[in-house]
């Protein structure tokens, strides 16, 4: 035990210091998804909504840069020319646009408009990132497109811009699926980039995207500790130290055999498991969980569970032994064997809220 808590308490600095948290799955060619929606839309102002709806379809495909940005692309096709604007060319030159519902547009696609648009995930912004997305996400998009109107001769063509706000529901255990509703308007006939409400349009769409598999093995960004390799470097160097102290042990005579101290197994950072653990609190993480998981059964193992500073001396002896305590009751119904699970309290003034586990 004393060894252990000699290794404890070199692992122990190295963890809290260079701990850093960033997600894994930001290759090129992760995060990207692909979608289907449809909805309606109908003028802003000077309309009647319910009856000059203008039915809509449509593609998007984006990709998720990290998991609060990302950007998307969307094309959709307009079926309806009631609730459309006319455009007509005036004797100066100038065009003029008016609503009309009695316009009529031979083709089956009356109008197309595609965007790229950037989305900013708004649940992970102001609730950070836990590893895996929400069952339910609010995310804000805004960009620029291009609208264009068929009609006699060439069409008309017009910059747009669009705002919308989609609450996305993230299905299955892999969370590779997601269905969306999403309100927006829409600026058209964009003049200098002044928006104008009575150039505008509001649109109500649903859809169901599906997030592409990535190199990390989900389909979605997931957390990754890193720590910095010179520092993993230092704490071997430590630890292979305190190994070589322990092995200076004076040789036992005993009826004239003489028997000497096994020479003991090099502890590595391989060798350990850290579990980290919420201030006052012994339960298990979904993460702890999944970093033990990875002991093999029937391995031996001992367990040293620690408290950070804040408390008192009883009380965090106590909140450490349940630690060590609960990482023993986990390990052992997995199968594996646990030679001794002890807490140790506040471990010198970097301990943190820790249980080791080190691996015979």
């Amino acid at each position: 035990m004393k060894k252990l808590a000699l290794v404890f308490a070199a692992a122990a600095m190295a963890v809290s210091a260079s701990a850093q948290v960033t997600v894994e799955g930001s290759k090129f060619t992760d995060n990207w998804f692909i979608g289907v929606q449809g909805g309606a839309m109908t003028m802003t102002t000077h309309n009647r909504w319910m009856s000059n709806l203008n039915p809509n379809a449509g593609l998007r495909i984006g990709k998720n840069i990290t998991p609060i940005f990302g950007l998307v692309a969307e094309g959709n096709v307009y079926f309806n020319d009631r609730s459309q604007e006319v455009y007509g060319v005036l004797a100066d030159g100038m065009v003029d646009s008016q609503r009309s519902r009695w316009n009529r547009i031979s083709t089956f696609a009356k109008s197309i408009n595609t965007n790229l648009l950037a989305n900013v995930n708004l649940s992970n912004l102001f609730g950070g990132y836990k590893g895996e997305p929400r069952c339910f996400e609010v995310n804000a998009l805004y960009g620029f497109g291009w609208w264009h109107y068929f009609g006699e001769g060439e069409g008309i063509n017009a910059l747009t811009s669009k705002a919308a706000v989609d609450f996305a529901f993230n299905l299955g255990k892999a969370k590779a699926w997601q269905i969306f509703v999403e309100p927006s308007i829409n600026f058209d006939n964009l003049d200098e980039f002044k928006y104008d409400v009575n150039n505008s349009f509001v649109q109500l769409n649903a859809g169901v995207v599906y997030k592409f598999g990535n190199s990390n093995g989900t389909h979605n960004f997931k957390v990754a500790q890193l720590r910095d390799q010179a520092e993993i470097d230092a704490l071997n160097a430590r630890i292979n130290a305190l190994q070589q102290e322990l092995a200076k042990k004076p040789k036992e005579v005993v009826k004239e055999v003489v028997k000497e101290a096994p020479a003991p197994k090099e502890v590595k950072v391989e060798n350990l498991v850290f579990v980290t653990f919420a201030q006052g609190k012994s339960a298990l993480t979904k993460e702890a969980k999944a970093a033990l998981d990875g002991v093999a059964k029937d391995a031996h193992v001992q367990i040293v569970g620690t408290a950070s500073p804040e408390g008192g001396k009883a009380i965090n002896d106590k909140i450490s032994q349940k630690r060590a305590d609960v990482v023993a009751d986990y390990l052992k119904a997995r199968g594996v064997v646990v030679d001794e699970a002890t807490g140790k309290g506040v471990q010198g003034n970097t301990s943190n809220r820790l249980a080791v586990v080190y691996i015979k």
